[in-house]
Formats: structure tokens, C-alpha cells, sequence
């Protein structure tokens, strides 16, 4: 249930002048919720609520605006206002902040970080797209594994205030190496004289990535053993950093948008271009080389319907069964890539699996084909208006229609995958242009063979 939020009884309270009043009503909410309220707000007015924000929670609803958002406040802020900002915020939120605005905002913000966030801020930045050293933080536990319970408890109480997450201590060895993890109510439960190494998870049940591995990775890791945040190494399995789960989510949202996307048949618009926000050359770019693609494609059905205009003017019944026979093949096939593709995505179908998927498919195909051809039959009977055999020839196109689809929607995305490809690119514009013309060579050739 959503908390009952009153968007316009605080904006009232902003436009009335009652900040006092405002600031003590906005201390009560939730950061998400303040952030949602303030991107509703002119830049002034959201850059005026942002000052009168408690210094506690100020960065925390930073670190929820859209990039637009921060940029703004970040131009309407003193320097000394900025400086302060960038010390309240976590590391990754500052990085991946600083990743989405315009390079004179990039400029102003490493001019006001001190020397040491601006060192850290420019390493982090030089990290690859889409990497896991990206998106990681240094604000974790890190215990050495010749600490005692107490010492350990004593040094998470010492600078836990300033790491993202707590849950989960890192054990390192004198190099740093990463030799264990430590959830932090087995050491609130632990004997004081308990030892680390004694305590932590051992070096063969660790779970970690490197800087350079793909984000994707991660969050393939987090889903698959439930983790709230995941460590990241050097080459040489030094830790690094940690990779909460806030990043994690936001990554998984921003893989399924372009899967989303990709199996529409679009370009990917990347991550922070909402809809509202994107220009309308910018839409129309992501998707007009795929309806190009798709629009020449079609040129192969076209022609198959011309070389057999002579046969739909001779016999009766055959052209109106053409869109019934093109939408059940195109939709058999979508539903098909869309299971299949979803499958690879989450690792449950691999390349080696392809025999098993099509036998299945292929069971499945019967047994929808069989059903569908017999009730279109049943159909054809009662409505139709031509006669016995031509009914038996666009049965026998629909089932094979359905026959063929089935094979092509499995088929197709796991090819894709193999020939290193994006499976979603194998989803339902695709898959129904190829079906499209399958169909109708089928029915033809069905047709021309049992009705000429």
C-alpha cells in the first residue's frame, strides 16, 4: 500500500512561504517520496526545498533525483553548499551522478570535492561502462580475519555510520585479499574471544566479481544466491569495493527495459532518457531502422501473394483466410521467442539445451494445431463459403503454420545466442515478418498442389 502522500497540501505550504512548516513536514517522509515531490517543482522551487531539507537526509534525496534534476540544483547551490553535498554522499551515488550531466557540472563538482574524493571520483569514473567497477562502492566493512568478535564490533561501531551497507563484513588478510565474508549476526551472537577467521564464511563458499566484469554478472550473482550486496577484486583477488543492492535492482531495471525494448525492435534509449524527456528525433532514430528493416521485409510476402494472384482469383475462399493464417503463425511464433528468450536471460535454457527446447516445442505445436485447425474446420463448416477441400487445404496451412512458428520461435533466439547476439532481437517483429512469409509459401504450395 502506498503511503499517503499530499503532493499539493506541501506545495501549498512552499508557495504560502511556510518553509518552517514545510521543512518539518518534509522531515517526516520519505527520502524517495521527497525526491518524487521535488522533481513535480520548477528548478528554483525544487532548489529552494533542497536547502531547507535536513543535512541528514539532503544527500540520501539528492541521490533519488533524475540527473536533470541534480544538475539544476547542483547550478543554484553555493559552493560551500556543494562541498558539503559531495561529503554526505556515498561514493557510487556521487559517480553514477556524475555519469549522467553535462561535463561543466562534472567540472564544478571534482573543483569542490577535497583531493581524496576527487582522486577516488576520477579512478571510479575510469571504469568501463556497464563494468561492476562502476557501480561499486568503497563505504563497506572491511574486517582483518585476526580481529576478535569485540574488536570487530568495536570497528564496525567506529565507522559503520559512514558505510552504505553493514550487513555483510569482508574479511581481509595482511594484502587485503578478499578470504571471507562475515554476516553481522553471527558476529553480534559470537563469544568476544571468537576470532574472525574462525567466524567468517571460508574462502571455497566466497561469491565475488572483478571491476571489470559485466554489471549484468552481478546481478546474475545477487538473483541466484539472494545476496544483499556483492564484493568486488582486483586481478590479483584484492578487494576493492562492494556492490550493494540498491545498484543491483537498478541495474536488473535497466537490463529488462532493454530487453523490453530490443524485443520491440528498437535501439536502446540507455539508462536516465525517460519518455517525457526524450525528443522526439531521438524516438523516431531508435526505431526507424527497424521498420525500414521490417518494411523491406515484407516485400518477400508481397511477392509470394503476387506470383499466386491467378490461383486467389480462381478459387474461392482462399484470399480471405490469408490474415487468419498470418496472425495464428505470427502470434504461435511470439509466444514461442518470448518464453525461449526469457529462458537464456535467466539462464534457465543454455545453447547446449536446443534439442530438448524443440522436442518440447515441437509436442506443444502439435498439440495447439491439432485444436486450432479443428475448430477453424468447425468454423469454415458453419461460416465459410467455398467449399470441402479448399477448408481442408487452410486447416492443413494453419496447422503447419503453427508447426513451423513453434520451430522458428525456439530456434531463432538460441541461434542468436550462439552467433554471440542478443536473443531479444528475436522477439515479435522479427519473428512474425519470418512466419509471415513461411505461412503463406506453405499455404500456397498447399493450395497449388491439392486445389490446381
Amino acid at each position: 500500500m502506498e503511503p499517503n502522500f499530499d503532493f499539493d497540501a506541501l506545495y501549498r505550504l512552499l508557495r504560502e512561504n511556510k518553509l518552517s512548516t514545510l521543512r518539518d513536514e518534509l522531515a517526516e517522509r520519505n527520502v524517495v517520496d521527497i525526491a518524487d515531490f521535488m522533481q513535480e517543482l520548477s528548478n528554483e522551487e525544487a532548489a529552494v526545498v533542497f536547502r531547507i531539507l535536513p543535512k541528514d537526509i539532503s544527500a540520501d534525496v539528492f541521490s533519488y533525483l533524475d540527473p536533470d534534476s541534480q544538475s539544476h540544483i547542483v547550478s543554484m547551490i553555493t559552493d560551500s553548499e556543494l562541498s558539503s553535498l559531495l561529503d554526505d554522499l556515498f561514493l557510487d551515488d556521487t559517480v553514477d551522478f556524475l555519469e549522467e550531466v553535462p561535463a561543466n557540472v562534472v567540472t564544478r563538482v571534482l573543483a569542490n570535492a577535497d583531493p581524496e574524493t576527487r582522486a577516488l571520483i576520477n579512478r571510479f569514473l575510469q571504469y568501463p561502462d556497464n563494468s561492476a567497477g562502476s557501480i561499486m562502492t568503497i563505504e563497506m566493512v572491511q574486517l582483518h580475519d585476526r580481529l576478535t568478535a569485540a574488536e570487530a564490533i568495536d570497528r564496525i561501531r567506529a565507522s559503520g555510520s559512514d558505510d552504505e551497507t553493514v550487513y555483510t563484513a569482508y574479511c581481509i588478510d595482511n594484502a587485503r585479499h578478499l578470504v571471507g565474508t562475515l554476516p553481522l549476526h553471527r558476529l553480534l551472537f559470537a563469544q568476544a574471544d571468537a576470532l574472525v577467521r574462525d567466524l567468517m564464511d571460508d574462502d571455497q563458499q566466497l561469491i565475488f566479481v572483478t571491476t571489470m566484469e559485466d554489471e549484468e554478472t552481478v546481478a546474475d550473482l545477487a538473483r541466484k544466491y539472494d545476496l544483499l550486496s556483492v564484493p568486488v577484486v582486483d586481478n590479483e583477488k584484492r578487494l576493492v569495493g562492494v556492490i550493494t543492492i540498491d545498484d543491483i535492482v537498478d541495474v536488473i531495471e535497466e537490463k529488462n527495459t532493454e530487453d523490453f525494448e530490443k524485443m520491440a525492435l528498437m535501439h536502446p534509449s540507455g539508462t536516465g532518457n525517460e519518455y517525457l524527456k526524450t525528443g522526439v528525433f531521438r524516438l523516431a532514430g531508435n526505431r526507424i531502422v527497424w521498420l525500414l528493416i521490417l518494411m523491406i521485409s515484407g516485400t518477400f510476402t508481397g511477392k509470394i501473394i503476387e506470383n499466386y494472384q491467378s490461383m486467389l482469383s480462381v478459387v474461392v475462399g482462399l484470399t480471405a483466410s490469408i490474415p487468419m493464417l498470418m496472425d495464428t503463425g505470427g502470434n504461435s511464433g511470439s509466444q514461442t521467442s518470448t518464453l525461449i528468450i526469457r529462458g537464456l536471460a535467466l539462464g534457465e535454457i543454455t545453447i547446449r539445451d536446443y534439442f530438448r527446447v524443440l522436442f518440447k516445442e515441437l509436442r506443444v505445436a502439435l498439440i495447439c494445431g491439432t485444436i486450432l485447425a479443428t475448430v477453424n474446420f468447425l468454423r469454415l463448416l458453419i461460416f465459410g463459403g467455398s467449399t470441402l477441400p479448399v477448408y481442408l487445404v487452410i486447416c492443413a496451412a494453419l496447422f503447419c503454420a503453427v508447426l513451423s512458428a513453434k520451430c522458428i520461435g525456439c530456434t531463432l533466439p538460441i541461434l542468436a545466442k550462439l552467433i554471440h547476439l542478443d536473443p531479444a532481437l528475436m522477439a515479435g517483429p522479427m519473428i512474425t515478418t519470418i512466419v509471415d512469409a513461411l505461412t503463406l509459401a506453405i499455404y500456397f504450395a498447399l493450395a497449388h498442389a491439392f486445389l490446381l
